[in-house]
């Protein structure tokens, strides 16, 4: 998306994993960029983002002069999910990033002058949305499901369809897991893997919706700049896998194998509640962004991975 009479977008967990690789996409397509940062002394994203503008924030409240006079904006900040132990603390913690910060920014949209009011919200959120629901195929009118994570998610598009009664195009991509090289959940997986350590979880049969983060970055944008998508919008791969299948992909890539099947005890032993996120099966489809024109460049496992790795 080309800023609008060269407005800025907005973006905030540009540090993080997907930000990373969002900020400089955007830079080259012309957009200018602020994005929002606990330290901007210290926040880095690289020679490619040099020429974005750090803005300090709590994590929480949005400053509304970051956002005054900005084309859109980007949220895709909040807490890890999987952490040990999942506390009480934990939880506030996932929470108050979420749902309060996404609250503070619907807010602080509607106390700006409409002429200063970016025009597009783009809102992360995932596809825990839809809990575990075995064979079931999901796209966007599907309803949630249940556990944390599906509760959590249901709180946070509600906080972020707020904006639009400001008149705010909002779109919540419910996003699968990211494959990408330098974090996330790939170098965990494949860590294993290259010891000749891994294996499927549990009965590996569950469903496993997934993106590349180049084409999470493609959708971004188009989310940004396509006035057609709002609402929820799964950035998932159009071609699911089950856990069986993207174990045995890693491992094909890395020539090693993976028949050290990981049980479920031990994964619920670790994780308690939230082993139900790995265990779970959720097979989503991109129905929305399909039906809006967008291609993914990375539409099987294979190609993904034989980038990624």
């Amino acid at each position: 998306m080309k800023a609008e009479a060269g407005l800025p977008i907005v973006v905030t967990g540009a540090t993080g994993l997907v930000g990373r690789r969002l900020v400089p996409a955007l830079l080259r397509a012309g957009s200018g960029v602020r994005y929002l940062t606990r330290d901007p002394a210290r926040a880095h994203l690289g020679d490619a983002g040099s020429a974005a503008e750090p803005v300090a924030w709590d994590g929480i409240h949005f400053p509304k002069s970051a956002l005054a006079g900005a084309a859109a904006v980007v949220h895709l900040a909040g807490e890890p999910v999987f952490a040990v132990p999942f506390s009480a603390a934990r939880r506030a913690l996932i929470h108050d990033s979420r749902i309060r910060s996404t609250e503070d920014l619907a807010e602080s949209l509607g106390e700006l002058a409409p002429e200063e009011r970016p025009r597009a919200l783009v809102c992360a959120s995932a596809v825990g949305y839809y809990g575990s629901r075995g064979e079931e195929l999901l796209d966007e009118s599907s309803a949630p499901g249940e556990g944390f994570l599906a509760q959590l998610c249901v709180a946070w598009e509600a906080a972020a369809a707020k904006a639009a009664s400001h008149g705010v195009r909002v779109a919540s991509l419910r996003i699968g897991i990211v494959l990408a090289r330098e974090g996330g959940a790939l170098p965990k997986m494949a860590l294993p893997i290259r010891f000749g350590l891994g294996g499927p979880l549990g009965n590996g049969r569950q469903w496993v919706p997934w993106i590349h983060i180049d084409d999470l970055v493609a959708l971004i944008r188009k989310a940004l700049s396509d006035g057609s998508l709002s609402g929820p919008v799964n950035a998932v791969a159009p071609v699911p896998a089950r856990n069986v299948e993207l174990t045995a992909e890693i491992a094909r890539r890395l020539h090693r194998p993976a028949l050290l099947r990981v049980p479920g005890f031990a994964i619920r032993a670790l994780l308690g509640e939230l082993a139900g996120e790995l265990l779970g099966s959720r097979r989503a489809v991109p129905l929305r962004a399909l039906r809006a024109g967008f291609q993914f460049t990375h539409e099987t496992l294979s190609t993904a991975l034989a980038v990624e790795l």
